[in-house]
């Protein structure tokens, strides 16, 4: 261990056969889990007063929904690969999805050992701690949705018996005030963000607009994915017109 912890050269580490396997384990916990629920909804849909028609365009809008964050996701793991290696990076950003809380949750780390991230301080032995720090950052989301969870459960059970239409309401705003939280938080940056909110927020307009006027519900489906392709056109045009982040 002394040995391990004092050599700079942790990719080989990183990128263990058994860091490999669990990582492949995590990550087919999460299709088997993602197949469970598919079935289970396709089986429950008439119960809930759907149709497999409508299942099955509610799978494509979330499919296209989740495009958008995806690549964003995708390419900053790209970016981590040679920091942290293949198998940590699928597990910390694949699952848990936060790129900046890993990379925090590892710096935090790695500065309490006196080193830093990517230089020749971050030895093996800096990178088990940081994997060691990550795993526990992520831990804690998922402990306290494991606990969280059956609370609110009874909570909106109480809520539905007071009020029906109360339960209707409160899942909207609260993605409503998620997704605003998230774009107001990105405006100030630079005028490259303002153009990029404004021009996906007109798309997605527009888009609404011609599914409802000439009743093409695929619009309604893909409008997300336009929005944010022609959003991200948008801003790398304002962006190489000058309209980036202010240089420090």
């Amino acid at each position: 261990m002394t040995v391990a912890s004092g050599s700079a050269d942790y990719i080989g580490l990183a990128n263990a056969p058994i860091l490999w396997i669990l990582a492949m384990a995590v990550m087919g916990v999460v299709v088997v889990q993602s197949l469970i629920y598919m079935t289970a909804v396709k089986k429950n849909a008439e119960s809930a007063g759907m149709s497999q028609q409508e299942v099955r365009s509610a799978f494509r809008a979330g499919g296209v929904a989740a495009i958008g964050p995806s690549l964003s996701v995708v390419l900053v793991a790209i970016a981590l690969l040679p920091l942290f290696g293949t198998p940590p990076v699928i597990v910390r950003v694949g699952l848990i999805g936060s790129a900046a809380t890993e990379v925090a949750s590892a710096s935090l780390a790695a500065g309490t050992m006196g080193a830093n991230l990517g230089d020749e301080t971050f030895t093996r032995g800096v990178f088990i701690v940081a994997l060691m720090a990550m795993s526990l950052s992520g831990a804690g989301w998922m402990i306290s949705t494991l606990i969280l969870t059956p609370i609110f459960k009874r909570s909106s059970h109480k809520l539905e018996k007071v009020n029906p239409a109360l339960m209707s309401i409160i899942p909207g705003a609260a993605l409503l005030a998620a997704f605003a939280a998230l774009t107001f938080r990105e405006l100030p940056k630079s005028p490259t963000h303002v153009i990029a909110v404004i021009v996906s927020a007109v798309v997605m307009s527009i888009c609404l607009l011609l599914a409802r006027t000439l009743k093409q519900n695929w619009l309604k489906e893909w409008g997300l994915g336009i929005s944010l392709l022609i959003g991200l056109v948008a801003a790398y045009f304002a962006h190489y017109a000058g309209l980036g982040m202010p240089e420090a």
